[in-house]
């Protein structure tokens, strides 16, 4: 019997479909297993490639496989749909896989490690609770304009409406009153975790050893650097700094076709988060006085 060399695995929650096949790709197994089964199998084969797609969970499977001896493949689930066929169920997507994977231009995802998943983590936190502030300040906004108290859009405008309430002359509600003041407290209180996670972020840009040699150049603060280190792979694999520009998304959108380049707009094939923090949208005003 012809020795496995490649597995794909369909991530799941709870049930995992897998895939093995030999050199020259003929079909080794199909086998569904669960997640204790999983690694108990695994540590069963033959040093081999793993495929699977780069999702949520894939980053934490593939730190585990690898420490068993085998070789991980992470792919963009855009490029494993063209390899599916007819039908889509677990089987045909675990086969899909491998057949991705077996290409020879393919390219693969980098694995990332437990310190910059917790980094990541750290940033869309602090993206969350900006959003909730924001959604907070417009609610109160909104309430407020029901009973005749209007005020500009933006967070530097928030003190007008704090005032405002504070103002026993003006004629609000008692009700009213009292509930605008649990949404200040409220806004208040995302202020304080949005200047934690700030001053997190500025310790861990210093202890990064990558973000610290990203701040020697002009115009890139901890912040930016260390969204640099925790988002973006080895920066060893691009050739120069447009390779980095494309892969930032940063080039137009093609669709040409019979020798005519048609342009569209800015493409967008990752997450924004490192985008935003390149170029300053969002960031700048992370922290507000008059709250």
């Amino acid at each position: 019997m012809s020795e496995v060399s490649i597995i794909g695995i369909d991530l799941a929650k709870r049930v995992f479909q897998l895939h093995g096949a030999c050199a020259n790709g003929a079909v080794i197994f199909r086998k569904k297993l669960t997640r204790v089964q999983l690694r108990a199998f695994m540590s069963q084969q033959p040093e081999c490639i793993v495929a699977m797609e780069a999702c949520a969970t894939a980053h934490c499977w593939g730190r585990e496989i690898e420490k068993l001896g085998h070789t991980v493949r992470l792919i963009a689930p855009s490029y494993v749909k063209p390899f599916v066929k007819r039908q889509k169920n677990d089987v045909a997507d675990a086969e899909a896989i491998v057949e991705a994977a077996s290409r020879p231009t393919m390219r693969f995802v980098a694995l990332k490690s437990e310190a910059q998943q917790a980094r990541a983590m750290l940033f869309r936190t602090r993206q969350m609770f900006i959003g909730q502030r924001t959604q907070t300040i417009n609610a109160l906004r909104g309430h407020l304009a029901e009973h005749g108290v209007v005020a500009p859009k933006g967070a530097i405008h928030l003190k007008r409406l704090a005032d405002t309430v504070a103002d026993e002359t003006i004629g609000l509600p008692e009700d009213v009153r009292e509930l605008a003041q649990v949404y200040l407290a409220q806004i208040v209180g995302l202020n304080v975790q949005v200047a934690a996670l700030d001053q997190r972020m500025r310790g861990a840009a210093k202890e990064a050893e990558a973000a610290r040699r990203a701040q020697t150049m002009p115009g890139v603060g901890p912040i930016t650097a260390l969204a640099i280190e925790t988002f973006a792979p080895d920066l060893n694999c691009f050739r120069r700094g447009r390779d980095f520009a494309a892969w930032l998304g940063l080039v137009p959108k093609q669709s040409s076709t019979g020798g005519k380049p048609r342009l569209g707009k800015t493409s967008d094939p990752l997450g924004t988060m490192l985008r935003m923090t390149l170029t300053g949208n969002g960031w700048a005003n992370a922290t507000f006085a008059g709250c």
